[in-house]
């Protein structure tokens, strides 16, 4: 009964948040304190709470943590510096400003910044601020602005080494770990980069589908503006910025620099760039830092909360009966990952990126897991599918949050018909990944080879005991130590 009381705080959870507009994780430190109440109340372990204090000691003392405010600082400099409109006119500029140059522009600055924003409310109001004028100037229609904002947007999500995808590397190998205990399974635990590698090859295709799909819709739009002639200056400083930063994202998804270290380079070169660009003044700075504290700072409440609402799940026992559901669900492994898809794609339409991983993720992942322990396939297949329900139309979160910024007069039909394209291309990676799990596993390390042992030669015992050895010890040495 406990558990289900658990569950019941899930949809209380939507409803406050929807209804008053309040941050996640106030309400999600509310709905911990109610539950928490109940076990008291219900005469349940409330020792187990006392736990709390040690979980969240040992969360902050995470070295994954030390990277999340630069990878922040990293999206607020090029939020408030004018590098995404250099970026965007350099890309228009290489294909002679055409209507598919712009678009695909806009698509590469999404892929380009959007890890690095973290959330996709974050993309979408950087992308609404910096590139959707751009496209408007260009004589792209408002509903297709919509689309390509909200598309490019969720990029961030299944674009390895994202924020998204550093925390659900860590989540699925909490996840990975319970299941295998559960199961007492010998299995290989999954890591961040293991997710990474997964997740690189249904993003790029992602990205392709995209951009062929941005291609071919580029005959359609209005009369453009003339831009104006690039500066040697701005183009070369966003060359420099985008090979630095594709540099760095890359090493990081590939293994060869720590996320932190990466992330601190990335902080640097961003900011002499935009010293060169004679665009980095005192009051930017201050902007900049601003933003990245209040932007850390409710992620590292709302990562707070998170374990604090997960730890009061697990007291009620809400954990134990997800994994029971996930574990029996109809159609073995194909059933449970198929329901925790519908789990992710259902929160999605409520929840951000981050809320997820912290929340809904450490209570199903492991039922899920115990069925179908390619954790690395799962990963990538959960992470497709929020990047599909957040694009989804009418209530996809980030084609909300692209409407809702300003000068977009646009039906929700047209936004549906424009993002359509966009959908399709996505959810044929969505069933490919689905079907072909080899797809998450071509970048997989090639196992050690490992040489045969040599053949082991019996020596029979002599059956006599004239014919056995003298065992008598050898004499010690004389003489020295």
């Amino acid at each position: 009964m406990n558990a289900w009381v658990g569950v019941a705080l899930f949809p209380l959870v939507a409803g406050v948040m929807l209804a008053t507009g309040l941050p996640a994780f106030l309400v999600l430190i509310g709905a911990a304190g109610l539950g928490a109440l109940f076990v008291v109340a219900s005469g349940g372990d409330a020792a187990l709470l006392q736990a709390l204090g040690a979980r969240l000691q040992a969360l902050l003392e995470g070295d994954l943590l030390q990277a999340l405010p630069l990878f922040v600082m990293m999206g607020a400099t090029m939020n408030r510096l004018p590098l995404v409109e250099s970026l965007f006119r350099t890309g228009s500029a290489l294909g002679r400003n055409s209507a598919a140059a712009q678009r695909l522009s806009a698509l590469a600055i999404g892929a380009l910044v959007a890890p690095m924003n973290g959330s996709v409310g974050a993309s979408v109001a950087m992308l609404s601020r910096g590139v959707a004028p751009l496209l408007a100037r260009a004589g792209v229609p408002p509903a297709e602005r919509v689309a390509l904002v909200a598309a490019a947007s969720t990029l961030g999500v299944a674009i390895p080494p994202s924020l998204v995808l550093l925390f659900l590397g860590d989540a699925m190998l909490n996840a990975h770990s319970i299941a295998a205990r559960a199961t007492h399974a010998s299995v290989r635990i999954v890591n961040t980069q293991d997710v990474f590698r997964a997740a690189l090859v249904p993003a790029g295709l992602t990205l392709a589908l995209w951009a062929l799909v941005a291609f071919v819709g580029a005959g359609r739009g209005e009369a453009r503006e003339k831009e104006p002639p690039l500066a040697k200056r701005e183009a070369v400083v966003a060359a420099l910025c985008a090979l630095s930063v594709l540099v760095l994202l890359g090493g990081v998804a590939s293994g060869l620099f720590y996320a932190v270290e990466a992330a601190a380079t990335g902080c640097v070169a961003l900011l002499a760039a935009g010293v060169f660009a004679r665009a980095l003044t005192v009051d930017a700075l201050k902007e900049i830092l601003r933003n990245t504290l209040a932007i850390s700072g409710a992620l590292f409440a709302l990562l707070v909360a998170a374990t604090t609402f997960t730890l009061v799940l697990r007291v009620l026992g809400t954990d134990r009966l997800a994994s029971d559901l996930l574990a029996s669900a109809a159609g073995g492994a194909t059933g449970a990952v198929l329901a925790l898809l519908l789990i992710m794609a259902a929160s999605a339409l409520v929840l951000d990126a981050f809320e997820i991983v912290f929340v809904v993720v450490p209570i199903v992942m492991p039922g899920a897991l115990m069925r179908a322990p390619d954790a690395a396939w799962v990963a990538a297949l959960t992470a497709l599918t929020l990047q599909a329900s957040f694009l989804t139309p009418p209530l996809g979160y980030s084609i909300m949050m692209s409407r809702a910024a300003k000068d977009v007069a646009a039906t929700t039909a047209a936004i549906a018909r424009a993002v359509a394209p966009f959908l399709a291309a996505l959810a044929a990676v969505v069933t490919a990944t689905f079907v072909w799990p080899e797809l998450t596993h071509q970048l997989d390390k090639p196992a050690p080879i490992v040489a045969p042992a040599p053949e082991r030669i019996e020596i029979p015992l002599p059956e006599t005991p004239s014919d056995q050895l003298d065992m008598a010890p050898l004499p010690l040495p004389t003489g020295g130590r």
